[in-house]
Formats: structure tokens, C-alpha cells, sequence
């Protein structure tokens, strides 16, 4: 039973809800990624995010561009944490998704990531829910320890060779 529910209205979004996947991959947490437009297809969308709690989802991940309605109607319906991810657009550069995300009214909270932030909506899943798992914290910690080692050897590469030749 999947403990994380991927959601997005179109397949464009595909290439940042993967990463949100690949990180949950990473550390072992089940998931499962549908497609459902709230606005083509309502009566698919309010079912599934219904009946997510009773599925097992503990916590929805929700990407939207544009209007951005997606993670808010998730919000509406689904009684546990929503993570919403603003996509970027080329009309606005994504500041239109990012807006209609952040600014829910009053109880309907959405805890919204950067723009095009499907590594970070995927981490923040995992912290949520490592509260009551500690081996999954665990996971986090080496997690970021990882990231601190890999930060330190860049610097030592740039020490050693300097800017004028570092190469990622």
C-alpha cells in the first residue's frame, strides 16, 4: 500500500513529479503517481482524493501550473498533509502557479516547495513522515550527510585546482 500519493493534472509536470519519485525511490517509501485533472476530469479527481486517507496515503504530493488549483482541491478533500509543487510556466516563469499555491484561504493549509521543486515536495513527504518512523530518519540523516560530503569535495577540488580550472 502506497504512504505517498504523487498527483499531477498533466504529463508536461512528468519531469519534476520524477524527481519527487526517484527521491522517494531512494529511500525506500511507497508511492503511487496518477495523473487526474481536476478541472477535465472533477469527478475522477474528487474520488481519488477522498478516498486517499483509506488507501493508505499518508501524505499527497501535488503538482500544478497556471491556476494551480490541483494541490488546493487535494487540501480540500484530503485530511492529512498536502505538499504542493508550482510548475513553471512560460507565460508567467511559474510565479502564477506559485501564487495560486501559496495563497490558500484560511484552513485549507498547503505546504508549497520552490518552483519546479519535486526533490524538495519528496524530501519534506519523508520528514513528515519520518516522525514516526526512525528508521526512515535515519535514512534522512545519511541523507544529508551525503550532501554535506559531496559539498565538502567540491570545495576541495576548487582548493586544489582553483576556479579558473574546476570543472563540474
Amino acid at each position: 500500500m502506497a504512504t505517498v500519493g504523487i498527483v499531477m493534472g498533466s504529463d508536461s509536470d512528468m519531469p519534476v513529479m520524477a524527481k519527487a519519485a526517484e527521491v522517494l525511490d531512494q529511500l525506500g517509501i511507497s508511492y503511487e503517481m496518477r495523473i487526474i485533472s481536476a478541472h477535465r476530469e472533477p469527478d475522477i479527481f474528487f474520488d481519488w482524493a477522498k478516498h486517499a486517507e483509506e488507501n493508505g496515503i499518508k501524505v499527497i504530493i501535488a503538482g500544478a501550473g497556471m491556476a494551480a488549483h490541483l494541490p488546493g482541491m487535494c487540501a480540500a478533500l484530503f485530511p492529512l498533509p498536502v505538499i504542493g509543487i508550482p510548475m513553471h510556466t512560460t507565460s508567467l516563469g511559474g510565479r502564477d502557479s506559485l501564487y495560486s499555491i501559496v495563497q490558500m484561504p484560511s484552513g485549507i493549509p498547503v505546504a508549497t516547495v520552490a518552483i519546479n521543486g519535486g526533490k524538495n515536495a519528496a524530501l519534506l513527504a519523508a520528514k513528515i513522515l519520518a516522525v514516526s518512523d526512525a528508521d526512515l530518519l535515519d535514512k534522512l540523516k545519511q541523507n544529508s550527510e551525503e550532501m554535506k560530503e559531496e559539498v565538502a569535495a567540491k570545495d576541495a577540488r576548487l582548493q586544489e585546482s582553483g576556479y579558473q580550472h574546476y570543472s563540474k
